[in-house]
């Protein structure tokens, strides 16, 4: 009984690419910090072999995954059970393996979003004027948890219209959010401009006005990497006042995906200065 008890609980991460994901490293400091036996890998899984790999997993005694691209709507769709903000995402990136055999799905993505925009870069969401660029998963899963910090105003623009309205109906109930194609965005200035788009990560940037950024704006990408994305660049060149990548929202839905297997949430802004500093 006390080798079962002192062995570390298994938990991964489940996605195509995965050799790269910092989610092994953020949990071993999360749990360093309440002393958590935890063993956290990162598992690369082949398309269509989800399903199997979390039974193999599950067998073998984990007891949760992140899920990350492009698998996150297999986990919703293999979850027993769901939260009220995976049913929203329509995505699920966390699951916890209940004692009954059950599989609860849960998405922290939007929560991650909003803890590191109003705790960490203290920004306040109220009353603001928001833009959200992109209309994909990757979006969907924060304009729940973006709206309920009542912005005055918060529009989605994306290159196929018609998606980015179908959100804008799905979303309405909690708040003021509108849609747009690019071309719409001339003449308008937003206070907080959030790249979901995944033109980063080719090293292209939106088609974006010149003028987009209001006095005092944050230029947000929700992607991360060693240096700064493209569409970093462009809001410095483009009048943002301050500009942040994606790396404390990664470090945010982390901790939020902890809390939700450990019952209690760490402390993120050392974690995420660990990261910075290549640690």
């Amino acid at each position: 009984m006390a080798d079962i008890e002192s062995a570390s609980l298994q938990f991964a991460v489940m996605g195509s690419p995965v050799a790269h994901s910092k989610s092994p490293r953020i949990h071993t400091l999360f749990a360093h910090q309440f002393k958590h036996r935890i063993e956290y890998t990162a598992i690369e899984v082949d398309p269509g072999g989800f399903a199997q790999a979390l039974a193999q997993f599950r067998a073998a005694g984990g007891r949760g995954l992140n899920v990350t691209v492009p698998f996150k709507l297999d986990a919703f769709r293999l979850a027993d059970h769901l939260s009220d903000r995976a049913k929203l995402a329509g995505a699920v990136n966390t699951i916890r393996f209940e004692p009954d055999g059950t599989v609860f799905g849960d998405n922290t993505d939007g929560a991650g979003l909003v803890h590191d925009l109003t705790k960490n870069l203290e920004v306040a969401i109220k009353d603001k004027k928001v833009l959200v660029l992109g209309a994909g998963g990757a979006v969907r899963g924060v304009l729940a948890p973006l709206l309920k910090h009542h912005p005055a105003l918060l529009v989605i623009a994306n290159r196929t219209v018609s998606k980015g309205k179908e959100l804008a109906e799905e979303f309405a109930h909690f708040g003021r959010i509108e849609a747009c194609g690019f071309n719409e965005l001339k003449g308008k200035r937003f206070d907080i401009v959030i790249n979901g788009t995944a033109a980063s990560l080719k090293g292209e940037v939106p088609p974006l006005p010149e003028n987009l950024f209001a006095n005092h704006a944050l230029a947000y990408d929700m992607m991360y990497g060693d240096k700064a994305t493209p569409f970093m660049d462009w809001a410095a060149l483009h009048g943002a006042e301050r500009i942040a990548d994606g790396l404390g929202m990664l470090v945010e839905q982390a901790a939020e995906s902890y809390l939700v297997w450990h019952g209690v949430r760490p402390e993120t802004k050392s974690v995420i200065a660990a990261l910075r500093k290549g640690g």
